[in-house]
């Protein structure tokens, strides 16, 4: 619990990434090295509240796995259940958007939890990860935050995890929202938020939940003939999110593929465009939005191909049936 009941109390979860990666002596690349307390430690006394810390992993996010993330979400939640007023979970930005989104389908607090990390290693000009670090804790720990679900705090912006995705490989401003644009800012040490706390979906229930099997992305492109989406349904995969072209769009041959494989395993048709959302009624040749929800396809709506692979596996590792998987992507996905 807090010392002092006028501070509010952090909760912190370490699991590696940039943010925490230094070299070792006479190494030239970085590798995770730097616990919560050492992220923590650089921070001084710019903290204004209490903050409980510890080191659940050193990975790399692109090793990122559900195990991982189960066992943080269960974390974070018994946190909050002793007295934490918000969590701040710290990891490589390589899937950080994947790990934000799977956080907004299955987080049932009011508590928001952040998540952040680091574009430049600690060792570099310019390490962005302290500065990321306090701001995701001044979100936090911030009343104001609380009913809004899993969030992004990165380079002073706070995005919310349905929107955020990694727009650039290497630059500080890598994390974006678009369309929709940031939830909101820091500045001055203080929380700015754009917009009013919005009603959220329920948190899917990962009681029983089993996260075996393969739920791949095939994305469409020039002289696609479905062959490698027909491989895979045979391989036995659990389920499949085509990233596909414009609103929702794939060719003739893939087209004919679906039909035949629709009945073994679900298909979610996101776009492949990174903006917009997959269309429902505006065209009607083969392979278009029209024919593939007429076979029994489930359009992602405004979720990218990362984000409807997160819904998708949540879903199917709880036994989701099809009629219940179209019904969450309607609601999680579309706007209207």
């Amino acid at each position: 619990m807090s010392s002092d009941p006028r501070r509010p109390l952090v909760a912190v979860a370490a699991l590696g990434g940039t943010i925490s990666m230094v070299p070792g002596d006479g190494e030239d690349h970085a590798v995770p090295r730097l616990t919560a307390a050492d992220l923590l430690g650089d921070l001084g006394g710019n903290l204004e509240m209490d903050v409980r810390a510890e080191t659940l992993a050193g990975i790399s996010s692109a090793s990122m796995d559900f195990a991982t993330l189960i066992r943080t979400r269960d974390w974070a939640a018994r946190a909050v259940d002793e007295g934490a007023e918000g969590v701040v979970v710290v990891q490589g930005t390589d899937t950080l958007e994947e790990t934000a989104y799977f956080f907004e389908l299955t987080w049932a607090s009011e508590a928001p939890i952040v998540i952040t990390g680091a574009m430049r290693n600690p060792s570099l000009p310019s390490a962005d990860g302290a500065g990321n670090l306090l701001a995701a804790l001044t979100v936090a720990a911030d009343p104001r935050s609380r009913g809004r679900g899993s969030l992004v705090a990165f380079n002073d912006d706070v995005h919310l995890a349905r929107w955020v995705r990694k727009a650039h490989s290497s630059h500080v401003e890598a994390f974006s929202s678009n369309p929709a644009g940031p939830l909101g800012l820091l500045a001055e040490g203080l929380v700015h938020y754009f917009h009013p706390v919005a009603a959220r979906p329920a948190a899917l229930s990962l009681e029983d939940a089993d996260f075996s099997g393969l739920v791949p992305i095939v994305e469409s492109g020039v002289e696609d003939t479905g062959e490698l989406l027909e491989t895979l349904v045979k391989a036995g995969v659990k389920g499949v999110v085509l990233a596909a072209n414009g609103a929702g769009h794939v060719s003739a041959g893939s087209a004919d593929v679906i039909e035949r494989v629709l009945p073994e395993v679900p298909i979610v048709v996101a776009g492949r465009t990174g903006a917009g959302p997959t269309f429902r009624g505006t065209y009607g040749f083969r392979g278009s939005e029209s024919d593939l929800i007429a076979m029994g396809a489930t359009m992602a709506g405004w979720l990218d191909p990362r984000k409807s692979r997160l819904l998708l596996h949540t879903l199917l590792a709880t036994g989701a049936s099809r009629d219940r998987i179209e019904a969450e992507f309607r609601l999680r996905g579309d706007l209207a």
